[in-house]
C-alpha cells in the first residue's frame, strides 16, 4: 500500500487525486428496518472477533497546537482497525505556524491544506472529507486521544446498516503536554492501556452522556436524537454524508449539531458506541464559556435547525427554513375555500411556514377574456390573492420535500383550522412519536373527502431508503411500520361550519381551550394561596377581626 505522506509540506485540497482505499463488498439490501432510533436489534460482533471490509477516513480538521496533535496521531497509529482499511487526513485550518506531520502517526496519513475562501473547523473537514477515500468517514477532533478500539468499535455498526451515525465516547481531562511522549501514547494505545494514561476519576463526563443514560443509550429518544452528535468522534457512511450534503462553513460555532439535523433528516439512526472512549485533552469552549458559546450558536442554529429547542420558544417570527411546508391543492376550488385554509395557516401560531399552492398556473396568460366570467377566474384570483406573501409558492406540481423542513402538512382547501391547528398537530404527532399523522375533517366517510395529513420527513427519508419502490399506500404502510402513524379527529383542529345565524366561533382549538382553562384554574389557586397568606399574617396582628373577613373572601 503506497503510503500518502506530505512531510513538512502541506498542500492545497484540491490538487489532490488518484489515491483510493479499497472498497470492501457489503450487502445492505436486507438491512434491518430499525424503528425510530432503537437499535437494540443490531448485535455487532466483539472487538477483535470480526473481520474488516469496509475502508475509514480519519479526518481531522486542526488549527493550531501541534504539541496535541502529535498525541492525537500517535494514538490513532495504535489502533486496532486494519491499517490498509484506514487513512488520516490532517486538514490545517490556517494554523499560526503551518502544521508538519510528526514522526509518530499512522502509515497512511496526509497533511493538506485548507482550501481558499473559508475558515473553521465544518469548512476544514468537508476539504478532508473531498480528499479521502474512506467508504466510511470518522470526524475526530485535534485534542482526541482515542483508545485502541475507537475506530474498530465504530466501524462495526457500519457493517451493520448504511444509515447509521455512531458516535464515541469521551472523557475531559488536563493536559500536560510534558507528562508523556508521542511514542509512549503509541505503544500504551497498542497494548490496549489508553485508560491508564489519565486519573479517569479526575476527568469530567461529557454532558451528552445524560440524554444517553436516560433515553436507554437513545433507543427511546426518537426524532431528537441528533442532538446528542455533538463534540466527540463521529462516523457514518460517506454516501449517508454526501446526501445530507456535507458540513455548512458558514457555521463556524454549532456545526456539528446542524449537520447532525440534516443527517437525521435522510432517516439517520444514531447509534452511541460505548464499548471504548476517548481522553479530551483539555477542557471545551462550552466549558469555560458556555453563556458566551450558546449566545453565539442560537441565532445560528435555529435559522437552520426548525425543532431546535430554543427557536421552538420564539414562535415569534419566520426563519430561513421553515418548521412545515404546507401544501394546498387549488385547482376546481374557489376563491373563497382557499382564502378560508391559507389565511388560517398564515395567522396561526406557528408563522414558520411555507405554503405550496399546487394548480396550473401555467394555463392562465393575459390575453383579452371576460374578467367576470373566464373558466379559470377563482384560479387566477387565488393567485393574485397570494402572490406578494413570502411564505406562499405557486406551484405546479407538488413540490419534493425540501430534506431541511421538518414536517409536510397536506391540507385539504375549504378547511376551517384553529389558529393553533399545526402547534396541536406537531405536537400530537411528537407526543406519539408518529411518522404519519391524519385527520380526517368532520362528516368525511372515505379517503376522497380529504384527510389532513401531517408527514414527518426523517421518516419517509428512511422508508425511500429502505423500500426505494415503495410508493403511496406502501409507503405509508413502511413509515408505519418503522415510525408508526397515528389517526385522530380532524375535530380537534378545525372549526365547524357556522349554523345559519350563529355568532361566529373564535378559531381555537379544544387543547387551546384547556390550556387557558388550566391557566385559570391556576390563577384561581395562586389567588386563594395569597389570601391564606395575608388571613394568617393578619391573624398575627388583629386575631378575631380579620380572620371573620377573610374567611368570607376565601370562600
Amino acid at each position: 500500500m503506497t503510503t500518502l505522506d506530505t512531510g513538512r509540506e502541506p498542500v492545497a485540497a484540491a490538487s489532490l487525486s488518484g489515491h483510493a482505499l479499497p472498497r470492501g463488498e457489503v450487502d445492505f439490501t436486507g438491512q434491518p428496518r430499525l424503528v425510530r432510533n432503537d437499535h437494540a436489534s443490531l448485535t455487532p460482533p466483539a472487538p477483535g472477533t470480526w473481520t474488516p471490509t469496509l475502508s475509514v477516513s480519519v479526518v481531522i480538521p486542526s488549527h493550531g497546537h501541534p504539541e496535541k496533535l502529535a498525541f492525537v496521531l500517535a494514538a490513532l497509529a495504535g489502533q486496532s482497525y486494519p491499517a490498509h482499511l484506514m487513512e488520516v487526513v490532517v486538514v490545517d485550518d490556517g494554523s499560526p505556524e503551518p502544521l508538519a506531520l510528526p514522526p509518530v502517526r499512522p502509515e497512511n496519513t496526509l497533511l493538506i491544506t485548507s482550501d481558499p475562501g473559508g475558515w473553521g473547523s465544518a469548512h476544514a473537514f468537508d476539504n478532508g472529507v473531498a480528499v479521502s477515500s474512506g467508504q466510511v468517514v470518522l470526524r475526530l477532533d485535534a485534542d482526541m486521544l482515542v483508545y485502541r478500539e475507537h475506530v474498530e468499535s465504530q466501524m462495526r455498526w457500519h457493517h451493520l446498516i448504511d444509515y447509521g451515525v455512531a458516535m464515541g465516547h469521551k472523557l475531559f481531562v488536563d493536559f500536560d503536554p510534558d507528562a508523556m511522549t508521542p511514542e509512549h501514547v503509541r505503544d500504551e494505545v497498542a497494548a490496549g492501556r489508553a485508560d491508564l494514561l489519565f486519573d479517569r476519576e479526575g476527568a469530567d463526563p461529557h454532558w451528552v452522556e445524560k440524554i444517553i443514560d436516560g433515553s436507554d443509550g437513545l433507543r427511546t429518544s426518537a426524532h431528537q436524537s441528533y442532538r446528542v452528535f455533538t463534540g466527540a468522534t463521529g462516523s457514518l457512511h460517506r454516501s449517508l454524508f454526501e446526501a445530507a450534503g456535507g458540513m455548512d462553513p458558514a457555521m463556524v460555532l454549532g456545526g456539528d449539531t446542524e449537520f447532525a439535523y440534516r443527517v437525521s433528516q435522510q432517516g439517520a439512526v444514531f447509534i452511541p458506541d460505548l464499548e471504548t472512549s476517548s481522553w479530551h485533552l483539555g477542557r471545551s469552549q462550552m466549558q469555560t464559556r458556555r453563556d458566551a458559546g450558546m449566545r453565539y450558536r442560537s441565532p445560528y442554529v435555529s435559522n437552520r435547525v426548525p425543532d431546535f429547542r430554543l427557536r421552538r420558544k420564539r414562535p415569534d417570527r419566520a426563519w430561513e427554513v421553515p418548521f412545515v411546508d404546507a401544501v394546498v391543492p387549488v385547482e376546481g376550488r374557489t376563491l373563497e375555500d382557499v382564502e378560508i385554509t391559507v389565511a388560517a395557516l398564515l395567522n396561526g401560531t406557528t408563522p414558520d411556514l411555507r405554503v405550496s399552492l399546487v394548480g396550473p398556473w401555467d394555463r392562465l396568460d393575459d390575453g383579452r377574456r371576460s374578467p367576470l366570467d373566464e373558466e379559470l377566474l377563482d384560479l387566477r384570483l387565488i393567485g393574485e390573492s397570494f402572490r406578494g406573501d413570502p411564505r406562499v409558492r405557486l406551484v405546479e406540481e407538488v413540490p419534493e420535500p425540501d430534506p431541511r423542513v421538518t414536517f409536510v402538512l397536506h391540507v385539504p382547501p375549504g378547511t376551517r383550522l384553529v389558529s393553533t391547528a399545526v402547534a396541536d398537530l406537531v405536537e400530537i404527532a411528537d407526543k406519539e412519536r408518529a411518522g404519519l399523522l391524519c385527520a380526517p375533517p368532520p362528516g368525511a366517510t372515505r379517503a376522497a373527502d380529504g384527510v389532513l395529513r401531517l408527514e414527518r420527513r426523517s421518516a419517509y427519508a428512511r422508508a425511500r431508503h429502505l423500500a426505494p419502490e415503495a410508493v403511496g399506500a406502501e409507503l405509508d404502510r413502511t413509515v408505519e411500520e418503522i415510525h408508526g402513524a397515528h389517526w385522530m379527529s380532524g375535530e380537534v383542529v378545525t372549526v365547524p361550519e357556522p349554523e345559519e345565524g350563529a355568532p361566529a366561533r373564535k378559531n381555537e382549538s379544544p387543547e387551546a381551550l384547556r390550556r387557558k382553562l388550566d391557566q385559570a384554574l391556576a390563577e384561581v389557586e395562586r389567588m386563594r394561596a395569597r389570601a391564606r397568606r395575608a388571613e394568617r399574617k393578619l391573624r398575627w396582628f388583629t386575631p378575631g377581626l380579620g380572620r371573620r373577613v377573610l374567611r368570607k373572601i376565601v370562600r
